[in-house]
């Protein structure tokens, strides 16, 4: 179960339970964890989310429960039955989605208390995250907590009443299951109906409110001393990371830490990259970072990122190869550069998809025999008995165990009834500066290829544009950091399927995901800033001028479905969808940066690239519209303090006068690359259209060339420039903020 999420403000948790709940009458308690039932048979019925493309609503389609997708027939059936509604969001890849399902949702005595009493909704997170925002808002509220699976209890007309997240079959330990809860619930239903229908409107009414408020203000200016006062007294000295257990990378938090300390060239600031530093290199060592495959595990169940919880995102997989670019560029220690390819290559083997497109996920669960398919178990594919290294490693396994932490009766669990039992996960012992280059490649690649052979975990193979968005700027970034061509190729080839796919170029608007040949959801606020951001970090790695119209299109588009006219900032959706109850925004980054926050770095950037004005006053509103907020958590939005770092900064504008793929010009961008310049732009004039199409938008432009021939950069602030240079050297001393000699 995925438990990160975004918890509310102390007023609306206030606001929403100062309202009469009769949720209080059920005494429901969420259960936060159980040990897996045994699976069983996939019985011959199928329902209606058999005609679904969603990877999850398909895990489903088997289920005795008589399931609706989220949609105007399983409305108009619950209103016409005047029955409640059973809503259960989850993903593809959340395990305890998948041990609810087992435990419950192919129980036949649940299903028939279900199809008798409800009609039940199955949400795919995912692909409607308008739909869960709102109830994990209400859940949050009432509970306390939140994640997934989410289980909600609404009115016909969607409203809900009463909640919770993982529930088993049957009472366990004293808490109920829905075995107890379906019948007290339906009881209610018919004997309470008045009151709980009242109950439902005074919690939405309350939500509306909430999320009508208006809370727009002065940004605060200590905003970021505060965010990392209150991070140092979070800070695991010890093992890094922020939080006891379960311990998540956070790698938007790592990034702020590190962008503090350009900006606070002060002992406070230094304190401040160390703990991202040390928290990059601890998490590399530990079992959250697949030893063998590459790239990383959602979180660590324990402190010192050691036992993980093995579903891999490609969300976390691109925003960490950003953030261990960020430490390359930093401090040019190779191991950086190396954890960032080593993501890399484990997207590029195992989330691609046919037409290049970056896939969502891999799943926690698999089966430990290959003769036992449907007898899936957490982590199955990725831990280890020692007698299995033996056999493959040979003489070789001893200082293999001693330097991954393997032991004969297993370094995970001891306890007998644990299904981890002897079982080891791979995570470094040693000092990571211990390890002879080279010196494990081939034990881990006999190891990785025995690996391949077992049950593989399930895939999510929908694209969506937001993930692609997130990973199409990490690769781009990363070709030109780390100067391999691929990396590049990779990311045009994804934003190429997007843009074929899943974005109208006449309408220039965008649909949500794609999978087995169709896009039906329209984006959402997230779709189009992390596309846009992505189209920006394309043209800055290949100076195609047609990914800064595209960037600059979906600006507009933006704009236009989700700009909040009276408050600023935009919402999370475009309001069209009527069965959503609230329009709400982001307020927090959170697994993923708020769409808001990546939503003003991209108009600051658009503005200094075209000098738009009304873009930069823009992103000044979209700002100052998270203000409160940042005022009351300072660690809530620390990508919306970079874009405020950039709105009061000075960026760098650096201009880069010479032919494509040419020596000379590779040799200045090169300079540009290696260092961490987290507020620039960058822009290519070649005298062909590109440089036309910046002309035509700032004159300024239209005279830069190159001189004597050679490559040539132009180093300015606010289009008031430096002297131009034709060496590197030059070029070095230009952006370290040294005179040129």
């Amino acid at each position: 179960m995925t438990i990160q999420a975004a918890k509310p403000t102390r007023r609306v948790l206030a606001v929403i339970c100062g309202a009469v709940l009769i949720a209080a009458s059920f005494h429901f308690v969420r259960i936060t964890r159980a040990q897996p039932a045994a699976p069983a048979s996939q019985p011959a019925h199928m329902n209606r989310l058999a005609k679904e493309k969603s990877p999850y609503l398909l895990q489903h389609a088997h289920n005795p429960v008589d399931w609706y997708p989220w949609g105007p027939e399983a409305f108009e059936k619950a209103k016409r039955e005047n029955k409640p509604i059973f809503l259960s969001v989850g993903y593809s890849t959340c395990h305890w989605c998948h041990v609810m399902e087992r435990e419950s949702f192919e129980n036949p005595e649940v299903a028939k208390l279900l199809n008798d009493g409800f009609v039940a909704i199955k949400v795919d997170r995912e692909e409607r995250p308008d739909v869960d925002r709102v109830y994990m808002m209400f859940v949050q509220a009432t509970t306390g907590s939140g994640g997934w699976p989410m289980t909600v209890f609404l009115t016909p007309d969607l409203k809900p009443f009463t909640g919770g997240t993982y529930f088993p079959a049957t009472d366990q330990d004293g808490m109920p299951g829905l075995m107890t809860i379906l019948p007290r619930v339906r009881q209610a239903w018919e004997t309470q109906h008045d009151k709980v229908v009242e109950s439902a409107e005074t919690i939405t009414k309350s939500m509306r409110d909430f999320a009508g408020a208006s809370a727009a203000g002065d940004f605060p200016l200590d905003a970021a001393e505060k965010a990392v006062a209150r991070l140092s007294q979070q800070y695991d000295k010890v093992h890094g990371g922020f939080e006891l257990a379960p311990k998540f990378p956070t790698p938007v938090t790592l990034r702020f830490l590190l962008n503090y300390g350009s900006h606070s060239p002060t002992a406070e600031g230094e304190s401040a990259r160390q703990m991202a530093l040390h928290t990059l290199r601890a998490m590399a060592a530990g079992g959250i970072h697949d030893q063998l495959g590459g790239g990383f595990h959602r979180y660590s169940t324990d402190e010192r990122w050691f036992l993980p919880h093995f579903e891999k995102m490609l969300y976390d997989q691109a925003q960490l190869v950003d953030a261990y670019l960020d430490a390359y560029q930093i401090t040019h220690e190779t191991f950086y550069a190396d954890t960032a390819r080593d993501i890399l290559d484990y997207v590029l083997r195992d989330l691609i998809g046919e037409g290049g497109q970056f896939l969502s996920a891999e799943d926690a669960d698999s089966a430990p025999d290959p003769k036992r398919p449907d007898d899936k178990r957490e982590g199955a594919f990725y831990v280890w008995r020692a007698d299995e290294i033996a056999a493959a490693l040979g003489k070789d396994a001893t200082d293999f165990n001693a330097h991954f932490g393997v032991t004969g009766n297993g370094n995970v669990a001891r306890d007998p009834r644990s299904e981890f039992t002897k079982q080891n996960v791979l995570s470094l012992v040693l000092p990571l500066k211990e390890e002879g280059a080279g010196k494990w490649r081939e034990a881990k690649h006999k190891l990785l290829e025995i690996r391949n052979r077992r049950p593989r975990p399930h895939r999510d193979d929908k694209a969506l544009v937001a993930w692609n968005g997130l990973m199409i700027s990490a690769a781009a970034r990363a070709g030109q950091v780390l100067e391999e061509p691929r990396y590049t190729a990779a990311a045009l080839k994804a934003a190429v399927f997007v843009r074929d796919h899943l974005y109208d170029a006449a309408a220039h608007t965008l649909r949500r995901h794609w999978r087995a040949g169709q896009a039906e959801v329209p984006g959402f606020l997230d779709d189009y800033v992390f596309l846009t951001r992505a189209a920006i970090d394309l043209y800055e790695a290949t100076f195609d001028i047609q990914w800064l119209q595209m960037a600059i299109a979906l600006q507009a588009k933006q704009d236009e479905l989700f700009w909040d006219t009276a408050a600023g900032g935009y919402f999370s959706d475009s309001g069209t969808d009527k069965s959503v109850l609230l329009r709400m925004k982001d307020d927090t980054d959170n697994v993923i940066p708020a769409g808001n926050s990546i939503a003003a770095m991209n108009l600051l950037r658009l503005s200094q690239m075209t000098d738009d004005k009304p873009l930069r006053q823009k992103a000044e509103k979209t700002i100052n519209a998270s203000a409160a907020t940042v005022a009351q958590r300072a660690t809530s939005m620390p990508a919306m303090i970079q874009a405020w770092w950039f709105l009061r900064g000075k960026p760098k504008q650096i201009v880069i006068a010479g032919k494509p793929g040419a020596a000379d010009t590779a040799a200045l961008l090169r300079e540009v690359h290696r260092r961490y310049l987290p507020e620039r732009i960058l822009l290519l004039v070649d005298g062909g259209e590109g440089q036309k199409y910046l002309a035509r938008r700032v004159p300024f432009f239209k005279d830069l060339a190159m001189i004597g021939g050679r490559a040539t950069a132009y180093v300015c602030e606010n289009y008031a420039c430096h002297l131009p240079v034709t060496t590197p050297a030059a070029l070095v001393q230009l952006l370290d903020g040294r005179s040129v000699k």
